[in-house]
């Protein structure tokens, strides 16, 4: 698998590259339903990032969400506080107190990828370099979500699939995708 998944980040920085105006940072979004592989494809792209496209800051979408509720809140942050805002950045979710957070800043000189279910929006899709949608059946999402977080999002698997699904009708995200990848 480590193959197909350095030629994903091949594909990836090769479309950023090509699609990125002049010296301009740029901004990748990785978008797909909880288990997909987001988090890990993004860890290996941001290792992966070459210096001579400047450098780079990896934000979670899990760092953003206002808890189990808060798909749709975390997605519109991206265009408007985190891709645009004045300043840039998104106030942390406190997971353990169940609350906001410290604020965490973003260079807008500093290229950007944004990973996390409901990254890809029309709205975030016109500021971005490149979008990537990860695609995987269910049983393995759901598989490989309960192995990473286990107890703690069992509860909530159903709640977080339903907003994954209005996300879906709403913004149509695989349709705005420059790479989707069966992960």
């Amino acid at each position: 698998m480590p193959d197909r998944v350095d030629a994903v980040i091949e594909r990836i920085l090769q479309h950023t590259e090509e699609a990125r105006v002049a010296d301009q940072p740029a901004v990748v979004l990785i978008d797909g339903r909880s288990g997909s592989g987001k988090t890990t494809l993004s860890r290996r792209l941001c290792a992966a990032w070459p210096a001579h496209l400047g450098p780079v800051r990896l934000v979670h979408l899990d760092d953003v969400y206002p808890g189990w509720h808060g798909l749709e809140a975390a997605s519109e942050a991206v265009p408007t506080t985190i891709l645009r805002g004045t300043p840039r950045g998104w106030r942390r979710w406190d997971w353990q107190l169940d609350r906001p957070g410290e604020w965490a800043a973003l260079d807008p000189a500093v290229s950007v990828i944004v990973e996390g279910a409901g990254s890809v929006t029309r709205a975030s899709s016109a500021l971005a370099t490149t979008r990537v949608w990860l695609e995987l059946d269910r049983d393995e999402r759901r598989r490989r979500a309960l192995a990473r977080d286990g107890a703690a999002y069992e509860p909530w698997w159903d709640v977080w699939a339903e907003q994954e699904e209005r996300h879906l009708a709403r913004h149509a995200p695989r349709t705005l995708a420059d790479i989707v990848v069966d992960a």
